[in-house]
């Protein structure tokens, strides 16, 4: 799958959502905030004070920079200092129901390109659920 392809299926997963969670509420909107950067460019959504969620965010970003992240690299040192590009979706729902956990979910789609060989992809995710107890 190439980078493109990628992106343009991460900007259809935010819009799904953001969708989705406008279908669900009913009068409830999302609004968009688009942002530039030095290292690239984003969309943030955000629904506030509805009736099924007090507060819902979903996010999109891609970004490119001169050198991976330590961090990102601990596990792949062969990746230091490699020309990269990120992106991906985030979102966070808080309902209003005390019994529905918040959730997050995270997915991200990273390149490296090391000069002279095929770049690493590497596709990421995590989702966490959030009890409350009233």
């Amino acid at each position: 799958m190439n980078t493109q392809t990628v992106l343009r299926l991460l900007q259809s997963v935010q819009e799904n959502i953001c969708t989705a969670l406008e279908v669900e509420e009913g009068e409830a909107r999302v609004v968009a905030d688009e942002w530039q950067s030095k290292l690239g460019t984003g969309k943030s959504r955000v629904l506030k004070n509805g009736a099924v969620f007090e507060q819902a965010g979903v996010n999109f970003s891609h970004v490119k920079g001169r050198a991976m992240p330590a961090s990102a690299t601990a596990h792949r040192p062969e990746l230091a200092g490699a020309l990269f590009e990120a992106m991906g979706v985030s979102l966070v729902i808080h309902p209003r129901n005390p019994y529905v956990p918040t959730s997050q979910v995270h997915v991200r789609f990273f390149i490296a390109y090391l000069g002279g060989t095929a770049p690493v992809r590497l596709l990421v995710g995590d989702s966490v659920f959030v009890p409350f107890y009233p």
